[in-house]
């Protein structure tokens, strides 16, 4: 980390260009000169360059907003026992070789945060994470609403962990509790799981029916409840046309896509050298069901690139657990979403803009943009090829599901409220 004397810290580059994307003359980026006050962590002004900065960078560099990863499982709770895995200490370092300034974390652990006291007793343990993070409270069937605002996070299925749905009656008499409440669902039906769990691969275990049907009934109970709905981890285009109808009919629905479901599919697994480590909830689909993903999220259809960082050991996913890792990589592979026709523009709304305007709802601050007043955390990437490679991860589960694949570029500096983290690569 860099420390400063000074209250201010200036940086030159390339920025995204002004939202809204609509403006097609606009161009892509432009290079700007932006001041945080270090001790306040807020931007405090962006203009044109003036001719001196504290860094001044090159055009091969990008300034976005500090990306937010609206989905990782950092690991650790109270029981502590299985920061083997990952701790918020080691996630934060991931996090930051990655470029995300700031992630939601997901209550799938031993002691899941389902109240005021569980909820604050992990919120102390994030204190020694270098990036923020906004910890997801559990809905289970016992559970009520806390009494300050947080996000909820309902598994509607078996999947890693114990807070889970047996069935539709269960989930309807709990989310009845949650009326108007921001929910979002991890959309396995636990019927069609059951119905399938003698199949013989993870991927008919888990098939796409499992995650339709569940997206459907997600849908209905959100209408029901008044809930502002949210889809975790979509994988398949039925999904996503349920949502587009959805929101046809004037329903408020988010989600969110992996970048294992964006670049992996049944056909190209192979190109992984451990396909199985590959094995995640939901699976990996169809080359259809990806294209149609990559395309919902040039679209703005769908509104959250989130990892879903699971950091399993190699141990553990050689015998079958499921969960891939990605903290460390989120930089190296927006530029594949580049390479892929992605503007910056896109790359800031669903990795800084969209996921600000979520996590700025239950934080103090607002996050998400490049602007006066919003908070100081920058994102920094460099277009430099580079290979993916165990030795180089900084997540304690070791392993990566990028893992000898080359992108364009990778993360240069990550800026969290003004404190400026480099990386070597």
């Amino acid at each position: 980390m860099i420390t400063r004397a000074s209250q201010y810290f200036t940086i030159e580059g390339q920025t995204a260009a002004a939202f809204p994307p609509l403006e097609a003359a606009r161009p892509a980026t432009a290079r700007r000169l932006i001041e945080i006050d270090v001790p306040a962590g807020l931007i405090t002004e962006v203009c044109a360059p003036r001719g001196a900065a504290d860094l001044t960078l090159s055009d091969e560099f990008l300034i976005f907003p500090g990306f937010i990863d609206c989905h990782v499982h950092a690991r650790e709770d109270t029981s502590g026992s299985q920061v083997y895995k990952e701790s918020f200490e080691t996630a934060g370092d991931a996090a930051l070789h990655g470029g995300v300034a700031a992630f939601l974390e997901m209550p799938n652990c031993p002691h899941p945060p389902v109240d005021d006291e569980s909820y604050l007793a992990k919120k102390e343990l994030t204190r020694k994470c270098a990036v923020d993070v906004l910890l997801y409270a559990g809905i289970g069937p016992d559970t009520s609403p806390l009494s300050f605002p947080v996000p909820y996070k309902v598994y509607m299925g078996p999947s890693v962990g114990e807070l889970f749905f047996e069935n539709e009656d269960a989930l309807r008499a709990a989310l009845a509790r949650y009326a108007g409440q921001f929910v979002a669902f991890h959309a396995e039906s636990p019927e069609v799981l059951q119905r399938c769990q003698a199949a013989p691969t993870h991927a008919e275990r888990r098939p796409s029916e499992a995650e339709i049907e569940a997206i459907d009934l997600a849908l209905r109970l959100g209408e029901n409840y008044r809930l502002e709905t949210h889809i975790c981890h979509l994988s398949t285009a039925q999904g996503l046309e349920l949502i587009r109808a959805a929101r046809a009919r004037g329903q408020l629905v988010t989600c969110e896509v992996t970048p294992h479901h964006l670049y992996y599919d049944q056909d190209n697994i192979g190109i992984f050298s451990r396909p199985e480590f590959l094995q995640c909830n939901p699976p990996i689909r169809s080359r259809l069901d990806r294209i149609a993903l990559l395309e919902g999220l040039r679209s703005g259809d769908i509104d959250i690139l989130a990892t879903d960082h699971a950091p399993h050991t190699v141990e553990e996913k050689e015998r079958g657990a499921s969960g891939v890792t990605h903290l460390d990589t989120l930089g190296a592979f927006v530029f594949w979403l580049l390479d892929e026709g992605f503007s910056p523009r896109d790359v800031q709304r669903v990795c800084a803009e969209n996921p600000g305007r979520l996590a700025s709802r239950f934080l103090s601050r607002r996050l998400g943009r490049i602007e006066p007043g919003y908070c100081g955390s920058l994102t920094i990437l460099k277009r430099e090829p580079t290979t993916i490679r165990r030795s180089g991860l900084r997540t304690r589960a070791g392993w990566s599901a990028f893992e000898g694949q080359t992108f364009a570029g990778r993360t240069s500096h990550t800026i969290v409220r003004g404190k400026i983290f480099p990386q070597l690569g």
